[in-house]
């Protein structure tokens, strides 16, 4: 018996037809690594550090869904297998990401962004445009959203309060994990994309970023 052979684009709409399946019930996967978070106390926060706290890892959670999306379309249409094998290892990683950010939010009693279908659908079909124009575009596009992700990040660490060492864990973390997604795209062969496409995204980020810290 014949087994059919799925194009690319097949592999991208069965994936995106799982993803709405699912997402009534959008719980990440266990995270593969210890929570960063374990061993440190939780702190006594006021009622707005917390509320700025739960906005800011509603961001980053926001950010880690946004990841999933972007390697799961990039990765349907990666022509290189190794390639196509980092990529995983990364969006593995971005799991573990996924994971702390929404385990932090259950501790600061809050939700994650009720908009979540919406920065799945967006990054997904902006992955499957970077992915279309090759490997090495795609690696670009990979490595600048690294970058961008590397420096919000920072913002957000100083942004904390001074008192919220769990959250600052995890956030350390995930920096150090994405400047080595954005080291390993480097390495295998990134295009600097155009600044114009810089500007593009960091502008669709400040839209996210701005929307998930309160919905």
């Amino acid at each position: 018996m014949n087994m059919r052979q799925f194009s690319r684009l097949d592999e991208a709409i069965m994936h995106l037809d799982n993803v709405l399946s699912g997402f009534s019930n959008m719980r990440p996967p266990n995270a593969k690594r210890e929570y960063p978070a374990e061993s440190l106390r939780d702190s006594d926060l006021s009622s707005n550090e917390k509320k700025h706290a739960s906005g800011l890892m509603r961001v980053n959670h926001a950010g880690e869904i946004a990841a999933q999306a972007l390697y799961k379309a990039q990765s349907v249409l990666v022509k290189d297998d190794e390639l196509k094998k980092t990529m995983q290892q990364s969006a593995d990683q971005e799991f573990d990401h996924l994971d702390w950010c929404e385990r932090r939010l259950e501790e600061l009693g809050e939700d994650v962004s009720y908009l979540t279908p919406v920065w799945y659908l967006g990054s997904f079909g902006i992955g499957i445009v970077a992915g279309s124009f090759g490997d090495k575009w795609n690696l670009g596009f990979i490595a600048e959203t690294e970058h961008q992700v590397v420096s919000h990040l920072e913002t957000h660490i100083k942004e904390l309060p001074l008192g919220d060492n769990r959250s600052r864990a995890i956030l350390e973390q995930m920096q150090a994990d994405e400047q080595h997604h954005a080291d390993e795209a480097e390495t295998s062969g990134a295009k600097k994309l155009p600044l114009g496409v810089k500007k593009l995204m960091r502008f669709a980020s400040k839209i996210m970023t701005k929307t998930a810290y309160h919905i």
